[in-house]
């Protein structure tokens, strides 16, 4: 295969993930949490870099689009993990212990909560959670890019 070829599939595989991510939430009507939005940027990134990589030869934008493409795995593995309880997500979109509060701290943290949590999984595929496979995807992605920079002059 070609650097074009691997260049347009990667691209075209963070636009398809892209696509997917927004169709969930206006379609699908699953609002995304803070770690979800995170995981879209590098996609975007790896969009456009595809689409300058097509044009402007060389070995550069190809490493760009695989970094991002770790990039948003690497997001993904964290989000998983915090979905599956595996370490602590950020205060701003998980919640918080609740031993040891009084009433009014409580209350508190339950009125500052996030309207979408990032350590609850609102859908899931064969045990895996789109973040998860948003993190599988990813290094797919890395790899395509990596090859293309493997073709690069």
């Amino acid at each position: 295969m070609t650097r074009r070829t691997f260049v347009l599939a990667a691209a075209t595989g963070s636009l398809a993930l892209l696509a997917g991510a927004f169709a969930f939430q206006y379609i699908g009507g699953m609002a995304p949490c803070k770690m979800c939005l995170w995981q879209r940027w590098p996609h975007a990134a790896a969009i456009l870099i595809g689409a300058v990589a097509l044009a402007v030869p060389g070995r550069l934008l190809p490493l760009m689009g695989g970094l991002a493409a770790l990039g948003t795995a690497g997001i993904g593995a964290y989000h998983s993990g915090v979905e599956r309880g595996w370490w602590q997500g950020p205060t701003t979109c998980t919640s918080g212990p609740t031993t040891g509060l009084t009433p009014q701290q409580l209350l508190d943290q339950i009125m500052a909560a996030p309207l979408v949590r990032c350590d609850e999984v609102p859908w899931e595929l064969f045990g895996l959670s789109m973040a998860s496979w948003n993190m599988i995807a990813s290094v797919f992605l890395a790899l395509l890019w990596f090859a293309a920079m493997r073709q690069s002059r």
